[in-house]
């Protein structure tokens, strides 16, 4: 079972499909998405899709991320462990690499054997204009993928899923974390952490959705209306 499956699998059954899994922030621009688990998935679907048909993602890839906490983001990573390809920290040891359009020039000078995918993170769907040859825009190629994802193959256990980490290991880290947080089905986490750290992306992440709670992730936060949002999105947690 891939890490995506087994975090994914049990929310998108029954009732739990429509309710919402992520709501997202930005404090910058205004914007707010909110993603329930059954749109999540379709999200990483179609992700997987264009990794697997266009960048020949699979068992044994690496991917880096240079994206903030974003619900994109958390669609890639969802996409690439399905896959089956490995999340590297460093886009150096990467063979692909996904960025923001302010760091694609970063990307292209780590030298990723595969490639740079580049994410506008538009709400809207807007692509990237005047990238350089080669480098595959997210938003245009992604909204041509299917919804649903068929790996072709099984993923083991002991693959690596994170910077060495294999996908059982990630998956017991962040069960495990989720219990330390006291997160559970029934919560609704707000949070501000990055997840450009293994550990960031343990507890502001996985460990939400191995717990099977719901996310509301807040990005350029504005300090003052944070005890606003808790209220309004009835919010029962809170990191960062």
């Amino acid at each position: 079972m891939t890490l995506t499956a087994a975090l994914l699998g049990p929310l998108r059954t029954g009732s739990a499909a429509a309710r919402p899994l992520i709501t997202f922030y930005d404090d910058a621009t205004g914007e707010r998405v909110e993603l329930s688990a059954a749109t999540t998935a379709n999200w990483a679907a179609k992700a997987a899709n264009l990794l697997r048909e266009e960048c020949d993602v699979e068992p044994g890839t690496r991917v880096a991320l240079l994206l903030p906490a974003h619900w994109q983001t958390a669609a890639v990573l969802l996409a690439a462990w399905w896959c089956g390809a490995e999340v590297a920290s460093r886009p150096e040891d990467a063979d692909w690499v996904l960025c923001d359009a302010d760091r694609v020039d970063i990307a292209l000078a780590s030298g990723p054997a595969g490639g740079v995918v580049a994410l506008s993170l538009d709400a809207f769907g807007k692509g990237i204009t005047g990238l350089p040859p080669g480098v595959v825009d997210f938003a245009t190629e992604v909204r041509l993928q299917g919804d649903e994802f068929v790996p072709w193959e099984q993923v083991p256990d002991n693959a690596p899923a994170l910077d060495g980490a294999t996908v059982s290991e990630v998956l017991a880290g962040a069960r495990a974390r989720a219990t330390e947080l006291g997160l559970s089905r029934t919560d609704r986490v707000l949070s501000t952490l990055d997840w450009n750290t293994a550990e960031g992306l343990r507890d502001g992440l996985l460990a939400v959705l191995a717990a099977e709670a719901s996310l509301v992730q807040v990005r350029n936060a504005d300090e003052a209306a944070l005890t606003r949002r808790a209220t309004t999105e009835r919010t029962t947690s809170r990191l960062g």
